[in-house]
């Protein structure tokens, strides 16, 4: 157990605002970028949050899509970790950064799950942020 400062959940909180995959198309189509929250894209502008995404749109989607919920939730818990840390003055490090290590994987596992597709290139961002912080915050 270790003290934790403010800056720490700070760090992990920023992750909301990456864009934690960013699908790119052939033939000149927008990007569209996955958060953690939901899907952006931007030609319509168009946003369909996470919770719309899992409770309307899931039904007969490939199963790499259920790494997108599964790295939010390990994301959240990632969060709660590093701001229970910072309220009640210990955490234990390993666990938030295993969990933003957790995160990071289900991320790419979303990401290659795309780049399989035709005409389609992922680039696994979250991944990356993931583990920057996790490395970063929690070495």
């Amino acid at each position: 157990m270790s003290d934790r400062s403010a800056a720490d959940p700070l760090a992990v909180l920023a992750l909301l605002a990456v864009p934690w995959s960013v699908q790119t198309f052939a033939g000149a189509r927008p990007p569209t970028f996955v958060f953690a929250w939901g899907l952006v894209t931007v030609d319509p502008f168009a946003v369909t949050f996470l919770w719309d995404f899992l409770l309307r749109y899931t039904r007969g989607l490939p199963p790499y899509i259920t790494a997108w919920p599964l790295s939010v939730g390990s994301y959240l818990l990632a969060l709660a970790s590093a701001a229970g840390g910072y309220a009640l003055g210990r955490e234990d490090p390993r666990v938030t950064a295993g969990l933003l290590a957790a995160a990071g994987v289900a991320q790419l596992t979303l990401a290659r799950g795309f780049a399989f597709q035709p005409g389609r290139t992922a680039w696994p961002l979250g991944t990356v942020a993931c583990l920057a912080v996790a490395w970063w915050v929690y070495r």
